[in-house]
C-alpha cells in the first residue's frame, strides 16, 4: 500500500482548516490532521511524525515563527510552510534563515498550496536520500569494523570450543582468504627438527602441494618473519618469485607467537594481479594469527595434559598398592585393580557412584572418610583374609585419596614372632626357676667368701632381669591375644588410687614429690581392670625410674567431650626428639637412657597395646633435661 503523506495543519481559524483539508489537500490524496494551538500541535508532532506541516499566524498560545523554528530545530528535515492571512512585515530573508520551505499569504489559492506542498515533500525526500547516503558513508567503516569483530568473535569461539586443531587452523586460513579477498592462504609452522617451514593448513592449494610443501627459513620471506617476529606486506607491480617458492603479485605474512617465540606464519597471497593488500588486511590477519597461536598452544597443553593424565592413570591403575580416589562430593573417580580384587568389585563401572553404594564394610567407609581416630592407620580385613591399612588424605580441587597397603605378611610375621617369643619365654621360666633355687641353696650349704658372694649376687641380678623380661613378654603376649580379658564398666578413680599407693614407697626413696589432679567421680570407661591397672603402674613406674632424686611427678585425669584424658608428667631426663617416634616399639630404649637404669624396653609397648585394646590414643611431648608428658585418651562409657 502506497503511503499517504501526513500533513499537520496548525490554525486557530476553523474555516481555513476546513478549506485546506476538505477542498485542497484531501482531494489530492493527502492525510490531513489539524490542531488549533501550539501545545496540542507539539504533541501530535511527536506522536504521528508528520511529513509536512502548515503553520498559521493566529496561534493563541505562541508566536508562529518561534514555534516553527522550534520544530525545525528538533527535526531539520521536516518541511514547514508558513501561512499569514494578515499583513506581515516578515521578509524572504527571515523565511530562509528559519529554514521554512515556503510562505503562503491570504487569499489561499488551491494551485499555490498544492505546488508549495509538492515542493516541500520533494525537498524532504531529497534530504532523506542525502541523509541515507551520508549515514552510509559515515558508518561504512564502522560497519566493516563491526563485521571484522564479529568474524574474529566467531573464530575465537571456534578456538575455545573446538578441540580439533586441524579444523580450527583451516577455519583461520579460510577466514583470512575470505576477508582479504585473496586467492590463496596458508598457515606455515616451523619444524624444529629440520629447521624448515611446513604447511599445516591451506586454502586453494592442491592437497599434494600442501603435504609436500617445505620452505627453508633462510633467504625466504616467511623465514624472515620467523627470525624477526615482524609481519611483512608486499604489493609489487608485476608477479615475481618473492622468496615464497611460487610466483605472486602480492602477499602478507604475519607471525604466530607463543610465549614470546615465533612458531609459524599466517599468510595470504594473490598470484594474479588484483587489488593490493592494505594495512587493514594486515591488522586483521595479525588478530587471526593470535587466535591460531592460542589454538596451537591450547592443543599442545591439552596433548601434554592427556599424556600426563594417561601416565598417572596407568601408574595408579597398575600399582600394587590399592588406590581409591573420590571427588569432593564423595563419589568414586578411580578404583584400581588392587582395590577391585581385594573387595571383590569385579570390572563394573564404579565412576560416579557413592562410596556407601560400592562398599558394605562400615569400618572401611569410616577409614576412607577420615572418621576413625586412632594412633595407627586403620586396618581393614578384605576378602581372602588379607589385611590392609588405609591412609586417606584430602586433595584440594580433587577430593579424597585413600591408599590401601597390604600388611598381611607383616601381621603374619608379627604373629610368628609373638608365638616364638611366648614359646621361648615359657620354656625359659623353668630353668631360670631352677637356677634361682640352686643359687639360694649355695649359701645354705656352707660358708662362702666375699668374692663368691659377689658372684652369687650378680647371678641373682641377671636372673631377675631375665625373669622380668620374660614376665613382660608373657604379659604382652596375653594382652595382644586378649587372654584373661574381663571387660566391665570401671570407675577409673578406683584404679588410680591403688596405683599411687603402690608406687609411693619408690617415690619416697628418691625424695620425689607427686602431685595429683583429678575429678571425682571420673567418667566411667569400659575395659579390663587388670590391664588398666598394669598401664597406670607402668606409666608411674617409668616416671619414677627416669626422674632424678627430688624430682616432680604429676598425675591428672579429667573428662572432656565424651572422653577420659589421663596425663602422667615428670621432670626427668626427657626423650630426644629423634627417639620419640619409636619409644612405643618393643625393646626400644631412648639413646639417652643411663646405663644404671635397668629395663626391658617393653613397658611402653605394653602400655600402647593396652591403650589400643581400649580404643584409645597415646602420645608424648618431651624435651631433654626438662621432662616428659604422656597423654592418654579413652572414650567414656555410654551408659543408658
Amino acid at each position: 500500500m502506497t503511503h499517504k503523506p501526513r500533513i499537520l495543519i496548525v490554525f486557530s481559524d476553523k474555516e481555513v482548516v476546513h478549506l485546506l483539508e476538505r477542498n485542497i489537500l484531501a482531494p489530492e490524496g493527502y492525510q490531513v490532521l489539524a490542531s488549533n494551538n501550539c501545545q496540542e500541535a507539539e504533541k501530535q508532532f511527536h506522536s504521528i511524525h508528520p511529513d509536512l506541516m502548515i503553520i498559521g499566524d493566529d496561534l493563541p498560545d505562541g508566536d508562529h515563527l518561534e514555534f516553527s523554528a522550534k520544530l525545525i530545530d528538533s527535526q531539520p528535515t521536516l518541511p514547514v510552510i508558513l501561512f499569514t492571512k494578515q499583513e506581515s512585515d516578515i521578509s524572504a530573508k527571515q523565511i530562509l534563515r528559519l529554514g521554512l520551505v515556503d510562505w503562503l499569504t491570504a487569499p489561499l489559492h488551491a494551485d499555490e498550496v498544492i505546488d508549495a506542498v509538492h515542493r516541500g515533500l520533494e525537498r524532504s525526500q531529497q534530504w532523506g536520500k542525502w541523509l541515507k547516503l551520508e549515514t552510509r558513508r559515515q558508518t561504512g567503516a564502522l560497519e566493516k569494523r563491526v563485521n571484522e569483530l564479529e568474524t574474529l568473535a566467531q573464530v575465537g569461539q571456534a578456538v575455545t570450543a573446538e578441540l580439533d586443531l586441524d579444523r580450527v587452523l583451516t577455519t583461520v586460513v579460510e577466514t583470512a582468504v575470505s576477508y582479504c579477498e585473496a586467492e590463496e592462504g596458508s598457515l606455515l609452522l616451523l619444524d624444529e627438527a629440520s629447521g624448515e617451514l611446513y604447511m599445516r593448513a591451506g586454502k586453494n592449494f592442491q592437497d599434494e602441494f600442501v603435504t609436500t610443501f617445505r620452505l627453508p627459513v633462510e633467504d625466504t620471506l616467511a623465514g624472515g618473519v620467523i627470525r624477526s617476529g615482524d609481519a611483512v606486506m608486499v604489493n609489487p607491480d608485476s608477479p615475481h618469485k618473492i622468496l615464497t617458492s611460487y610466483l605472486v603479485y602480492s602477499v602478507i605474512y604475519v607471525p604466530l607467537k607463543v610465549h614470546g617465540g615465533t612458531i609459524g606464519v599466517l599468510g595470504v597471497d594473490n598470484r594474479s594481479k588484483g587489488s593490493p593488500f592494505d594495512q587493514q588486511h594486515l591488522t586483521f590477519l595479525s588478530a587471526l594469527a593470535d587466535y591460531a597461536a592460542i589454538a596451537i598452544d591450547n592443543a599442545q597443553l591439552y596433548s601434554n595434559t592427556e599424556i600426563e593424565r594417561f601416565k598417572l592413570e596407568s601408574i595408579l591403575t597398575q600399582i600394587d598398592d590399592g588406590v581409591l580416589v573420590l571427588d569432593e562430593a564423595g563419589a568414586v573417580i578411580l578404583a584400581n585393580h588392587t582395590v577391585r580384587k581385594a573387595f571383590d568389585l569385579g570390572e563394573i563401572n564404579l565412576q560416579g557412584q557413592k562410596l556407601e553404594a560400592v562398599f558394605t564394610k562400615n569400618d572401611l567407609i569410616d577409614a576412607v572418610l577420615g572418621k576413625v581416630e586412632a594412633p595407627l592407620l586403620p586396618e581393614i580385613e578384605a576378602e581372602g583374609g588379607h589385611i590392609y591399612n588405609i591412609q586417606a588424605t584430602d586433595i584440594p580441587g580433587v577430593g579424597r585419596v585413600a591408599a590401601f597397603h597390604d600388611i598381611t605378611y607383616l601381621k603374619e610375621l608379627d604373629r610368628v614372632k609373638s608365638d616364638f617369643v611366648n614359646a621361648v619365654s615359657h620354656d625359659l621360666r623353668s630353668p631360670l626357676t631352677a637356677i634361682v633355687g640352686y643359687v639360694e641353696l649355695i649359701e645354705r650349704l656352707g660358708e662362702v667368701n666375699d668374692k663368691q658372694a659377689e658372684c652369687i649376687q650378680r647371678v641373682q641380678t641377671s636372673v631377675d632381669a631375665i625373669t622380668a623380661l620374660i614376665t613382660d613378654l608373657l604379659d604382652l603376649g596375653r594382652i595382644e591375644v586378649g587372654l584373661d580379658e574381663k571387660i566391665e564398666v570401671l570407675d577409673f578413680a578406683s584404679i588410680l588410687d591403688p596405683a599411687l599407693e603402690a608406687i609411693a614407697g619408690q617415690m619416697a626413696e628418691k625424695g620425689q614429690q607427686c602431685r595429683t589432679d583429678y575429678q571425682s567421680p571420673l567418667p566411667n570407661i569400659i575395659g579390663d581392670k587388670i590391664q588398666l591397672r598394669q598401664l597406670v603402674d607402668n606409666m608411674l613406674g617409668n616416671a619414677v625410674k627416669y626422674t632424678p632424686q627430688g624430682g616432680q611427678i604429676s598425675l591428672s585425669a579429667k573428662s572432656d567431650d565424651g572422653s577420659l584424658i589421663l596425663q602422667v608428667a615428670d621432670s626427668g631426663i626427657g626423650i630426644p626428639l629423634q627417639d620419640q617416634p619409636r619409644i612405643f616399639d618393643r625393646f626400644y630404649r631412648a639413646s639417652n637412657t643411663p646405663q644404671e637404669v635397668h629395663g626391658t624396653g617393653l613397658g611402653l609397648a605394653i602400655v600402647k597395646t593396652i591403650v589400643e585394646n581400649h580404643r584409645g590414643r597415646i602420645w608424648v611431648e618431651s624435651s631433654q633435661e626438662k621432662g616428659s608428658t604422656f597423654t592418654i585418651v579413652f572414650p567414656a562409657a555410654e551408659l543408658e
